[in-house]
Protein backbone atom coordinates (compact mmCIF):
# COMPACT_ATOMS: atom_id res chain seq x y z
CA UNK A 1 0.00 0.00 0.00
CA UNK A 2 2.69 2.45 1.09
CA UNK A 3 6.31 2.43 -0.15
CA UNK A 4 8.89 1.51 2.73
CA UNK A 5 10.75 4.92 1.69
CA UNK A 6 7.54 6.78 2.19
CA UNK A 7 9.26 9.34 4.22
CA UNK A 8 11.87 10.46 1.39
CA UNK A 9 9.02 11.61 -0.90
CA UNK A 10 7.64 13.91 1.02
CA UNK A 11 4.90 14.58 -1.91
CA UNK A 12 3.01 11.75 -0.80
CA UNK A 13 -0.19 11.66 1.57
CA UNK A 14 1.40 11.41 4.76
CA UNK A 15 0.27 7.92 6.64
CA UNK A 16 -2.99 8.32 8.87
CA UNK A 17 -2.59 5.61 11.74
CA UNK A 18 -6.26 6.51 13.33
CA UNK A 19 -7.76 9.62 15.33
CA UNK A 20 -8.42 9.76 18.94
CA UNK A 21 -12.23 11.87 19.47
CA UNK A 22 -13.29 13.07 22.59
CA UNK A 23 -16.91 11.75 23.98
CA UNK A 24 -19.03 14.87 24.70
CA UNK A 25 -18.17 17.05 22.22
CA UNK A 26 -20.27 18.00 19.14
CA UNK A 27 -17.68 18.33 16.19
CA UNK A 28 -15.20 20.95 18.54
CA UNK A 29 -14.20 22.30 21.74
CA UNK A 30 -16.76 24.60 22.97
CA UNK A 31 -14.62 27.84 22.43
CA UNK A 32 -13.35 25.97 19.23
CA UNK A 33 -10.31 23.95 18.79
CA UNK A 34 -6.96 25.44 19.52
CA UNK A 35 -3.53 23.78 18.41
CA UNK A 36 -3.13 20.70 20.57
CA UNK A 37 -6.24 20.88 22.51
CA UNK A 38 -8.94 20.55 20.66
CA UNK A 39 -12.04 17.45 20.36
CA UNK A 40 -10.34 15.36 17.54
CA UNK A 41 -6.59 14.95 17.60
CA UNK A 42 -5.46 12.44 13.96
CA UNK A 43 -2.23 11.02 14.28
CA UNK A 44 0.37 10.64 11.19
CA UNK A 45 3.41 8.67 10.46
CA UNK A 46 6.22 10.97 12.12
CA UNK A 47 8.79 12.10 9.17
CA UNK A 48 11.36 10.68 11.83
CA UNK A 49 10.53 7.59 14.24
CA UNK A 50 10.62 8.92 17.60
CA UNK A 51 9.32 5.51 19.26
CA UNK A 52 10.98 4.06 22.51
CA UNK A 53 11.47 0.22 24.08
CA UNK A 54 12.94 -0.90 26.86
CA UNK A 55 16.75 -1.53 27.08
CA UNK A 56 18.74 -1.91 30.38
CA UNK A 57 17.49 -2.47 33.90
CA UNK A 58 18.96 -1.14 36.63
CA UNK A 59 18.00 -2.61 39.92
CA UNK A 60 18.63 -2.39 43.41
CA UNK A 61 19.40 1.34 43.03
CA UNK A 62 19.87 3.87 45.94
CA UNK A 63 17.89 6.99 45.17
CA UNK A 64 20.82 9.25 43.82
CA UNK A 65 21.83 6.83 41.56
CA UNK A 66 18.70 6.26 39.98
CA UNK A 67 18.85 9.84 40.12
CA UNK A 68 21.62 9.85 37.68
CA UNK A 69 19.97 7.58 35.62
CA UNK A 70 17.31 9.25 34.77
CA UNK A 71 19.24 12.56 33.80
CA UNK A 72 20.83 10.90 31.29
CA UNK A 73 19.63 12.26 27.87
CA UNK A 74 17.07 8.76 27.43
CA UNK A 75 14.07 7.88 28.43
CA UNK A 76 13.24 5.85 31.24
CA UNK A 77 10.96 4.40 33.86
CA UNK A 78 11.56 4.55 37.99
CA UNK A 79 9.61 2.07 40.18
CA UNK A 80 10.32 3.39 43.86
CA UNK A 81 10.33 0.33 46.48
CA UNK A 82 11.37 2.04 48.96
CA UNK A 83 13.11 5.07 50.36
CA UNK A 84 16.44 2.76 49.65
CA UNK A 85 15.94 1.31 46.83
CA UNK A 86 14.68 2.27 43.42
CA UNK A 87 14.28 -0.20 40.12
CA UNK A 88 14.93 2.36 36.98
CA UNK A 89 14.55 1.22 33.38
CA UNK A 90 16.33 2.56 30.55
CA UNK A 91 14.29 3.27 27.20
CA UNK A 92 16.12 3.38 23.84
CA UNK A 93 15.47 4.84 20.44
CA UNK A 94 13.10 2.20 18.25
CA UNK A 95 13.02 3.28 14.71
CA UNK A 96 10.11 1.16 13.79
CA UNK A 97 8.07 2.74 15.95
CA UNK A 98 5.93 6.32 16.35
CA UNK A 99 4.86 7.52 20.02
CA UNK A 100 2.28 9.91 20.41
CA UNK A 101 1.63 11.34 24.22
CA UNK A 102 -1.84 12.46 25.68
CA UNK A 103 -2.36 13.90 28.85
CA UNK A 104 -3.30 17.32 30.85
CA UNK A 105 -0.06 18.40 30.80
CA UNK A 106 0.55 21.74 28.53
CA UNK A 107 4.45 20.70 28.42
CA UNK A 108 5.70 20.14 24.87
CA UNK A 109 6.17 15.96 25.53
CA UNK A 110 2.46 16.10 25.33
CA UNK A 111 0.81 15.83 21.96
CA UNK A 112 -2.71 15.65 22.62
CA UNK A 113 -4.20 18.11 25.27
CA UNK A 114 -7.43 16.89 26.91
CA UNK A 115 -9.58 18.04 30.00
CA UNK A 116 -12.23 17.02 31.65
CA UNK A 117 -15.45 16.58 30.15
CA UNK A 118 -17.84 18.33 31.79
CA UNK A 119 -21.43 17.09 30.34
CA UNK A 120 -23.65 19.78 28.42
CA UNK A 121 -20.64 22.47 28.59
CA UNK A 122 -21.05 25.17 26.36
CA UNK A 123 -17.70 26.85 27.57
CA UNK A 124 -14.08 26.40 28.59
CA UNK A 125 -14.88 28.42 31.54
CA UNK A 126 -17.97 26.04 32.87
CA UNK A 127 -15.29 23.07 33.36
CA UNK A 128 -12.68 25.31 34.85
CA UNK A 129 -13.90 24.80 38.17
CA UNK A 130 -13.41 21.75 38.24
CA UNK A 131 -10.41 19.90 39.94
CA UNK A 132 -8.94 17.80 37.62
CA UNK A 133 -8.48 14.16 37.78
CA UNK A 134 -6.44 13.10 34.41
CA UNK A 135 -2.84 12.29 34.80
CA UNK A 136 -0.95 15.38 33.63
CA UNK A 137 1.19 12.60 31.41
CA UNK A 138 -1.64 9.82 31.43
CA UNK A 139 -1.02 7.98 28.70
CA UNK A 140 1.32 6.59 25.14
CA UNK A 141 0.29 5.15 22.51
CA UNK A 142 2.80 3.70 20.46
CA UNK A 143 1.95 2.97 16.25
CA UNK A 144 3.99 1.02 13.80
CA UNK A 145 5.59 2.71 11.07
CA UNK A 146 5.04 -0.21 8.22
CA UNK A 147 2.11 -1.86 7.56
CA UNK A 148 -0.77 -3.02 9.14
CA UNK A 149 0.55 0.62 11.49
CA UNK A 150 -0.74 -1.06 14.75
CA UNK A 151 -1.41 1.09 17.44
CA UNK A 152 -0.99 0.00 20.74
CA UNK A 153 -1.52 1.80 24.39
CA UNK A 154 0.65 1.87 27.55
CA UNK A 155 -0.32 3.85 30.80
CA UNK A 156 1.76 6.62 31.74
CA UNK A 157 3.55 9.32 29.36
CA UNK A 158 6.78 10.61 29.65
CA UNK A 159 7.73 13.80 31.16
CA UNK A 160 9.78 17.17 29.81
CA UNK A 161 12.50 15.11 31.44
CA UNK A 162 11.86 12.06 29.28
CA UNK A 163 10.92 10.05 32.43
CA UNK A 164 8.18 8.09 34.41
CA UNK A 165 8.10 8.37 37.86
CA UNK A 166 5.83 5.79 40.33
CA UNK A 167 6.16 6.72 43.85
CA UNK A 168 6.23 4.28 46.95
CA UNK A 169 2.38 4.85 46.64
CA UNK A 170 1.82 3.78 43.01
CA UNK A 171 0.83 -0.23 42.55
CA UNK A 172 3.83 -1.92 41.39
CA UNK A 173 5.00 -5.55 41.03
CA UNK A 174 8.18 -7.37 39.48
CA UNK A 175 6.61 -10.05 36.88
CA UNK A 176 7.79 -12.92 36.15
CA UNK A 177 10.74 -12.83 33.45
CA UNK A 178 12.02 -10.15 36.02
CA UNK A 179 11.02 -6.91 34.83
CA UNK A 180 9.10 -4.22 36.37
CA UNK A 181 5.35 -3.25 35.85
CA UNK A 182 2.72 -0.81 37.41
CA UNK A 183 -0.75 1.28 37.00
CA UNK A 184 -0.78 4.86 37.48
CA UNK A 185 -3.01 6.84 40.29
CA UNK A 186 -6.44 6.87 38.39
CA UNK A 187 -5.56 4.44 35.72
CA UNK A 188 -6.23 4.26 31.95
CA UNK A 189 -9.02 1.83 31.08
CA UNK A 190 -10.08 0.68 27.92
CA UNK A 191 -12.62 -1.16 26.43
CA UNK A 192 -12.62 -2.86 22.75
CA UNK A 193 -16.50 -3.36 21.48
CA UNK A 194 -17.03 -6.76 19.84
CA UNK A 195 -17.30 -6.53 16.16
CA UNK A 196 -15.11 -3.71 15.74
CA UNK A 197 -17.38 -0.60 15.29
CA UNK A 198 -20.30 -1.23 13.07
CA UNK A 199 -23.68 -1.75 13.46
CA UNK A 200 -23.14 -5.11 14.71
CA UNK A 201 -21.02 -4.19 17.43
CA UNK A 202 -21.75 -4.62 20.95
CA UNK A 203 -19.84 -3.47 23.71
CA UNK A 204 -16.49 -5.79 25.59
CA UNK A 205 -15.16 -5.36 28.69
CA UNK A 206 -13.27 -2.68 30.43
CA UNK A 207 -10.21 -3.22 31.08
CA UNK A 208 -7.05 -1.40 32.98
CA UNK A 209 -4.04 -0.75 31.48
CA UNK A 210 -0.68 -1.26 32.89
CA UNK A 211 2.37 1.24 32.34
CA UNK A 212 4.05 -1.87 30.34
CA UNK A 213 1.14 -2.15 27.97
CA UNK A 214 -0.32 -5.35 30.69
CA UNK A 215 -4.38 -5.95 30.46
CA UNK A 216 -5.66 -6.57 34.16
CA UNK A 217 -9.25 -6.37 35.22
CA UNK A 218 -10.33 -3.70 37.35
CA UNK A 219 -9.46 -2.34 40.45
CA UNK A 220 -12.16 -2.51 43.37
CA UNK A 221 -12.03 1.20 43.16
CA UNK A 222 -10.44 3.54 40.39
CA UNK A 223 -7.14 4.23 42.66
CA UNK A 224 -6.88 1.15 44.85
CA UNK A 225 -3.53 0.28 45.90
CA UNK A 226 -4.53 -3.60 44.69
CA UNK A 227 -4.40 -4.68 40.88
CA UNK A 228 -7.26 -6.48 39.31
CA UNK A 229 -6.04 -10.23 37.48
CA UNK A 230 -3.84 -9.74 34.60
CA UNK A 231 -6.06 -11.11 31.57
CA UNK A 232 -2.93 -12.81 29.08
CA UNK A 233 -5.60 -13.90 26.65
CA UNK A 234 -6.23 -9.77 25.81
CA UNK A 235 -3.83 -7.35 24.83
CA UNK A 236 -3.09 -3.75 24.53
CA UNK A 237 -3.93 -2.99 20.65
CA UNK A 238 -6.23 -0.83 19.66
CA UNK A 239 -9.01 -1.70 16.97
CA UNK A 240 -11.64 0.39 15.24
CA UNK A 241 -13.88 1.62 18.15
CA UNK A 242 -11.64 1.20 21.24
CA UNK A 243 -12.86 3.51 23.78
CA UNK A 244 -9.49 5.00 25.98
CA UNK A 245 -10.91 6.47 29.84
CA UNK A 246 -9.09 8.83 31.28
CA UNK A 247 -10.94 9.28 34.48
CA UNK A 248 -12.19 12.42 33.53
CA UNK A 249 -12.23 12.31 29.62
CA UNK A 250 -13.16 9.25 27.58
CA UNK A 251 -11.97 8.70 24.25
CA UNK A 252 -12.46 7.22 21.02
CA UNK A 253 -10.08 5.15 18.73
CA UNK A 254 -11.16 5.49 14.96
CA UNK A 255 -8.38 3.52 12.56
CA UNK A 256 -8.10 5.25 9.11
CA UNK A 257 -9.61 1.94 7.90
CA UNK A 258 -12.53 2.32 10.27
CA UNK A 259 -12.87 5.79 9.19
CA UNK A 260 -13.18 5.58 5.59
CA UNK A 261 -16.36 3.71 5.94
CA UNK A 262 -17.87 6.42 8.46
CA UNK A 263 -20.21 9.30 7.25
CA UNK A 264 -18.60 12.49 6.20
CA UNK A 265 -19.34 15.91 7.59
CA UNK A 266 -20.69 16.69 3.99
CA UNK A 267 -22.85 13.30 4.09
CA UNK A 268 -24.41 14.88 7.27
CA UNK A 269 -25.05 18.27 5.85
CA UNK A 270 -26.73 16.32 3.01
CA UNK A 271 -28.92 14.67 5.36
CA UNK A 272 -29.45 17.44 7.29
CA UNK A 273 -30.64 19.27 3.92
CA UNK A 274 -32.72 16.31 3.12
CA UNK A 275 -34.90 16.42 6.09
CA UNK A 276 -35.77 20.04 6.00
CA UNK A 277 -36.54 19.76 2.38
CA UNK A 278 -39.27 17.24 3.39
CA UNK A 279 -40.71 20.63 5.06
CA UNK A 280 -41.73 18.51 8.60
CA UNK A 281 -44.38 21.10 9.98
CA UNK A 282 -45.41 21.85 13.40
CA UNK A 283 -48.90 20.36 14.03
CA UNK A 284 -49.86 22.63 16.49
CA UNK A 285 -48.50 26.20 14.51
CA UNK A 286 -48.59 24.46 10.94
CA UNK A 287 -45.15 26.33 10.77
CA UNK A 288 -42.08 24.77 8.30
CA UNK A 289 -39.28 23.07 11.20
CA UNK A 290 -36.12 22.91 9.91
CA UNK A 291 -32.78 21.45 11.68
CA UNK A 292 -30.17 25.17 11.74
CA UNK A 293 -26.77 24.71 10.21
CA UNK A 294 -24.14 22.64 11.76
CA UNK A 295 -22.16 25.81 11.88
CA UNK A 296 -25.06 27.19 14.31
CA UNK A 297 -25.17 24.21 16.51
CA UNK A 298 -25.55 25.53 20.10
CA UNK A 299 -28.02 28.06 19.12
CA UNK A 300 -31.76 27.68 19.36
CA UNK A 301 -33.41 28.49 16.38
CA UNK A 302 -37.02 29.71 15.64
CA UNK A 303 -37.70 26.82 13.17
CA UNK A 304 -35.74 24.41 15.22
CA UNK A 305 -37.54 20.97 15.69
CA UNK A 306 -38.45 20.37 19.37
CA UNK A 307 -39.45 17.21 20.52
CA UNK A 308 -41.78 15.44 23.65
CA UNK A 309 -39.62 13.34 24.85
CA UNK A 310 -41.83 10.40 25.90
CA UNK A 311 -43.45 9.61 22.92
CA UNK A 312 -41.26 11.52 19.91
CA UNK A 313 -44.05 13.56 18.29
CA UNK A 314 -41.66 16.11 16.72
CA UNK A 315 -43.35 20.10 17.39
CA UNK A 316 -41.91 23.66 17.00
CA UNK A 317 -41.54 25.59 19.82
CA UNK A 318 -44.97 26.36 21.31
CA UNK A 319 -46.63 27.13 25.20
CA UNK A 320 -49.07 24.16 24.37
CA UNK A 321 -49.73 22.01 27.57
CA UNK A 322 -47.91 24.24 29.42
CA UNK A 323 -49.08 23.82 32.99
CA UNK A 324 -48.41 26.41 35.51
CA UNK A 325 -48.47 23.29 38.39
CA UNK A 326 -45.72 21.41 36.66
CA UNK A 327 -42.21 22.64 36.94
CA UNK A 328 -42.26 24.07 33.84
CA UNK A 329 -39.82 20.79 32.36
CA UNK A 330 -42.75 18.29 31.39
CA UNK A 331 -44.78 19.26 29.67
CA UNK A 332 -48.12 17.06 27.58
CA UNK A 333 -47.90 16.70 23.91
CA UNK A 334 -50.86 17.42 22.18
CA UNK A 335 -51.08 14.59 19.73
CA UNK A 336 -51.19 12.00 22.04
CA UNK A 337 -51.30 14.02 25.90
CA UNK A 338 -48.30 11.86 26.97
CA UNK A 339 -46.98 13.96 29.56
CA UNK A 340 -42.52 14.56 29.60
CA UNK A 341 -39.77 16.65 28.75
CA UNK A 342 -40.27 18.79 25.69
CA UNK A 343 -37.21 19.63 24.36
CA UNK A 344 -34.88 21.50 21.32
CA UNK A 345 -33.49 18.54 18.72
CA UNK A 346 -30.17 18.98 17.81
CA UNK A 347 -27.85 17.11 15.33
CA UNK A 348 -24.88 15.02 16.07
CA UNK A 349 -22.13 16.80 13.94
CA UNK A 350 -18.99 14.35 14.89
CA UNK A 351 -19.46 11.71 12.23
CA UNK A 352 -16.79 9.83 14.03
CA UNK A 353 -19.18 8.60 16.48
CA UNK A 354 -21.61 7.19 13.70
CA UNK A 355 -21.48 3.45 13.22
CA UNK A 356 -23.27 3.55 9.69
CA UNK A 357 -24.34 6.10 7.77
CA UNK A 358 -28.58 5.77 8.20
CA UNK A 359 -30.50 8.53 8.38
CA UNK A 360 -31.13 11.04 11.23
CA UNK A 361 -33.97 9.30 12.60
CA UNK A 362 -33.82 9.10 16.68
CA UNK A 363 -32.78 11.26 19.52
CA UNK A 364 -30.91 10.34 22.60
CA UNK A 365 -32.99 11.18 25.48
CA UNK A 366 -32.99 13.90 27.54
CA UNK A 367 -30.69 15.88 25.56
CA UNK A 368 -32.24 15.72 22.04
CA UNK A 369 -29.35 14.98 20.08
CA UNK A 370 -30.28 13.18 16.51
CA UNK A 371 -28.38 10.61 14.43
CA UNK A 372 -29.05 7.35 13.09
CA UNK A 373 -31.08 4.40 14.70
CA UNK A 374 -28.04 2.01 14.83
CA UNK A 375 -26.07 4.98 16.46
CA UNK A 376 -28.43 5.78 19.35
CA UNK A 377 -28.63 1.89 19.90
CA UNK A 378 -24.81 1.30 20.02
CA UNK A 379 -24.41 4.40 22.11
CA UNK A 380 -27.51 3.51 24.30
CA UNK A 381 -25.60 0.16 25.03
CA UNK A 382 -22.12 1.33 26.47
CA UNK A 383 -21.40 1.75 29.86
CA UNK A 384 -18.79 4.24 30.19
CA UNK A 385 -16.89 5.32 33.41
CA UNK A 386 -18.16 8.07 35.83
CA UNK A 387 -16.53 9.41 38.90
CA UNK A 388 -14.23 6.59 40.23
CA UNK A 389 -16.59 3.84 40.11
CA UNK A 390 -19.54 3.65 38.70
CA UNK A 391 -20.65 3.53 34.95
CA UNK A 392 -23.47 5.04 32.70
CA UNK A 393 -24.70 5.14 29.05
CA UNK A 394 -24.08 8.43 27.91
CA UNK A 395 -24.62 10.79 24.63
CA UNK A 396 -21.46 10.57 22.94
CA UNK A 397 -22.22 14.26 21.50
CA UNK A 398 -22.36 16.01 24.90
CA UNK A 399 -21.87 13.30 27.44
CA UNK A 400 -25.11 13.93 29.18
CA UNK A 401 -26.16 10.47 31.60
CA UNK A 402 -28.70 8.70 29.45
CA UNK A 403 -32.49 8.28 30.30
CA UNK A 404 -35.54 6.44 29.67
CA UNK A 405 -35.98 3.02 29.13
CA UNK A 406 -33.76 2.86 26.24
CA UNK A 407 -32.08 6.33 26.81
CA UNK A 408 -33.34 7.56 23.13
CA UNK A 409 -36.42 7.80 21.09
CA UNK A 410 -37.68 7.38 17.47
CA UNK A 411 -38.66 10.74 16.06
CA UNK A 412 -42.19 11.07 14.60
CA UNK A 413 -42.13 13.90 12.08
CA UNK A 414 -45.68 15.53 10.86
CA UNK A 415 -44.93 16.14 6.82
CA UNK A 416 -46.76 19.48 5.41
CA UNK A 417 -50.44 18.83 4.78
CA UNK A 418 -50.29 20.40 0.57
Amino acid sequence: MFSPDQENHPSKAPVKYGELIVLGYNGSLPNGDRGRRKSRFALFKRPKANGVKPSTVHIACTPQAAKAISNKDQHSISYTLSRAQTVVVEYTHDSSTDMFQIGRSTESPIDFVVTDTVPGSQSNSDTQSVQSTISRFACRIICERNPPFTARIYAAGFDSSKNIFLGEKAAKWKTSDGQMDGLTTNGVLVMHPRNGFTEDSKPGIWREISVCGNVFSLRETRSAQQRGKMVEIETNQLQDGSLIDLCGATLLWRTAEGLSHTPTVKHLEALRQEINAARPQCPVGFNTLAFPSMKRKDVVDEKQPWVYLNCGHVHGYHNWGNKEERDGKDRECPMCRSVGPYVPLWLGCEAGFYVDAGPPTHAFSPCGHVCSEKTTAYWSQIPLPHGTHTFHAACPFCAHQLAGEQGYIRLIFQGPLD
